[in-house]
């Protein structure tokens, strides 16, 4: 069931955010489903602002995680061809000695950043959570998957929600100890070796 936005609306829907857009097609596809007033606030305010919240940290983590690796992957390869370069001119020979060591540190820190701060993990994680809680809206929706024996989305609204907290509940449970307990063992592995 697609959204029908008229001439005014498709401009406006090109100026919002994803985000915004997101977030004001699922409250529309709210109020044409039967779920009574405290549910959609739970589908609003609990489970749509979890998604929402997600997204922002899942595209964060993503943008700085490719900042730092193509710095990583690109200084890294440049790296070796300015050594390799034999310039036969004092002046020039150390702006390229210069260029070279700046390119180097900056190759260094943007690698032990992304390693201490496990940009790439976050994002896969942030998205992964995300698809998830996606996927249980979209079955409940269409009384699909894990409610399709329910007659009413009313009806199936409980299992939902416990399904939701459920997930909330592995997704905190699993960043606290995957994703920070990793940053933790890699800085005692650092403090250890000195």
């Amino acid at each position: 069931m697609g959204t029908i936005f008229t001439p005014k609306e498709r401009v406006v829907a090109k100026k919002d955010s994803y985000s915004q857009l997101l977030k004001r097609n699922f409250i529309n596809l709210f109020e044409t489903l039967e779920f009574n007033g405290r549910q959609k606030h739970y589908l609003e305010h609990r489970w749509l602002e979890q998604i929402l919240w997600m997204e922002k940290r899942a595209n964060h983590a993503r943008q700085r995680y490719y900042l730092l690796r193509l710095t990583t992957i690109i200084g890294g390869v440049v790296v070796p061809t300015l050594v390799s370069l034999n310039v036969n001119t004092k002046p020039l020979d150390s702006y390229v000695k210069g260029f070279t060591i700046i390119l180097s540190g900056m190759v260094a820190i943007s690698s032990a950043v992304e390693e201490f701060f496990h940009y790439g993990e976050r994002w896969r994680h942030y998205r992964r959570t995300t698809e998830i809680l996606k996927v249980q809206g979209w079955e409940l929706f269409e009384l699909t998957g894990s409610y399709a024996n329910y007659k009413s989305h009313e009806e199936a609204f409980s299992d939902f929600a416990g399904a939701v907290e459920e997930i909330i509940q592995r997704d905190v449970e699993m960043y606290v100890t995957k994703v920070t307990q990793e940053s933790k063992k890699q800085e005692q592995e650092k403090t250890s070796e000195v």
